[in-house]
């Protein structure tokens, strides 16, 4: 398991990508709202929003020990998420830069701005 003074908090929209490419094991968490989910969406992510994680936070026990990347629209409530994730024990989680809306602009541009 890595520690997570290995990782930092947060990583770039590339290095992503270049998971993803590799097809490298980690879990793509959105946390944006469904209304946000249904017009933008990065393949391969698990939606549960920001507003609905407290009750639906068992539901990410399964990916304690993984790697898990956390991400919203520009890079905020990932970002408190991702703070929330570790002080509960996921070591491994870290917060999606600039979120769905930098994906958009360097990544994907077929995934949709708003």
């Amino acid at each position: 398991m890595t520690d997570n003074s290995e990782l930092p908090l947060e990583v770039d929209v590339q290095t992503v990508a270049k998971m993803q490419q590799s097809e490298d094991s980690f879990v793509l968490l959105d946390v944006r709202e469904q209304q946000e989910y249904d017009i933008a969406r990065i393949d391969g992510s698990r939606l549960i929003p920001m507003s609905e994680l407290r009750e639906r936070f068992q539901e990410l026990e399964d990916c304690r020990d993984q790697r898990v990347i956390v991400h919203c629209h520009h890079g905020m409530r990932s970002l408190q998420v991702t703070q929330a994730m570790r002080q509960a024990g996921f070591s491994q989680a870290q917060s999606m830069a600039g979120g769905i809306d930098l994906w958009s602009t360097e990544i994907d541009d077929a995934v949709p701005r708003y």
